[in-house]
């Protein structure tokens, strides 16, 4: 039997069309993790939607180096949400907004 490691597997779904990528990612979450297709945003990720994340967080969820978001807050483009003791907070909210803002720019 021949098996296709991660890597190539990773190949191989490069090269299919984005209809086809779809439908395998729609397969993928259906058949592997029993989500149904039907789910919208909010039943996917509802309860994303007050998360606050950490800088490191932030700066992943971003895909951003800690380095250039913290330039970002120096900046003033993003401002922490909360602060727990000495640990700020951002929201997913303002980091969604930003990180939408910052791909229209790319375009």
């Amino acid at each position: 039997m021949n098996t296709l490691n991660a890597e190539q597997l990773f190949n191989s779904l490069q090269q299919l069309n984005n209809e086809e990528r779809q439908h395998f990612f729609n397969l993928l979450s259906e058949r592997a993790f029993g989500a149904p297709d039907n789910l919208t945003h909010q039943e996917l990720f509802g309860d994303l939607k007050d998360a606050e994340f950490t800088a490191l967080e932030a700066a992943q969820y971003l895909d951003i180096s800690i380095a250039t978001f913290r330039r970002y807050l120096k900046d003033q483009k993003i401002a922490a949400s909360a602060t727990v003791g000495n640990v700020h907070l951002y929201s997913l909210c303002d980091l969604r907004k930003f990180r939408m803002a910052k791909d229209l720019l790319k375009h």
